[in-house]
């Protein structure tokens, strides 16, 4: 299948919070290193399949801006890997059509993590395909906050009349101020939560949370989750019309 046959009920965006490699790894006696690296097995399945079935956005929640806290040993591994991952799949995903995004603070970063960021978007910005969004060094609570800041210093510069800020106004300077909310979102490990991730844009997003640690979920749950969500009936705070007459 191309991403010109998109299936019927197909969500345009899907997000994904990939938990569960430090517990894949423990549960097999291994080190937490195992589990992320196994998790990259995952990250390739997955975006190969979305675009396959014609997913226009695919947002990866890769590195939040609270994975500060963890041990530096397990940081390095995990910058080591998206270095890796970049080198090595860069070329495939050119080949594919996929442009890659990245959202998220970026002030902090290190220049070689951030070069490298710069070249995965810069060196895909021409392609039409599906839009790969990678969230790395990535806060909700952050990226609303700097949106705010952006709104207030516009105010205050006199661009943006106090009376005109609006809902419209803020998400307008949100990292994803060029794409659309997500319809589904994604957490696996059987977790239940949304950790500061997307909280602005998940407002009618659909909610999945499936019981894979990220390692145990590729193509296949991928697409259990798609069909899943089809199932779903989204009404924005509405009604259905089918059953608009029966409500009162």
């Amino acid at each position: 299948m191309t991403t010109h046959e998109r299936q019927a009920g197909l969500p345009d965006h899907v997000a994904i919070i990939m938990d569960g490699n430090g517990r894949w790894a423990k549960a097999r006696g291994l080190p937490r290193s195992f589990g992320h690296h196994q998790g990259v097995g995952s990250v390739r399945d997955v975006v190969r399949a979305a675009g396959e079935v014609g997913v226009r956005y695919l947002t990866l929640f890769a590195f939040s801006s609270e994975n500060w806290r963890r041990p530096e040993a397990e940081i390095n591994d995990l910058f080591g890997l998206l270095k890796t991952f970049i080198r090595r799949d860069l070329a495939e995903l050119r080949s594919r059509n996929v442009r890659v995004r990245v959202i998220g603070e970026r002030t902090t970063l290190k220049p070689d993590i951030l070069a490298l960021l710069c070249e995965a978007e810069d060196s895909t910005s021409g392609n039409t395909g599906m839009t790969l969004v990678i969230a790395f060094n990535y806060g909700a609570r952050n990226e609303i906050t700097r949106a705010a800041k952006a709104v207030l210093d516009d105010v205050l510069s006199g661009k943006l009349a106090a009376s005109s800020v609006c809902e419209q106004e803020i998400a307008a300077r949100l990292d994803t101020h060029d794409m659309p909310d997500p319809d589904l979102i994604i957490r696996t490990s059987g977790e239940e939560r949304l950790s500061n991730f997307l909280l602005w844009q998940a407002a009618y997003a659909e909610l999945m949370f499936v019981p894979e640690y990220w390692p145990d979920f590729g193509a296949e749950q991928f697409l259990a989750a798609l069909s899943r969500y089809s199932a779903r009936s989204r009404r924005f705070g509405g009604l259905q019309p089918a059953a608009a007459g029966a409500e009162t």
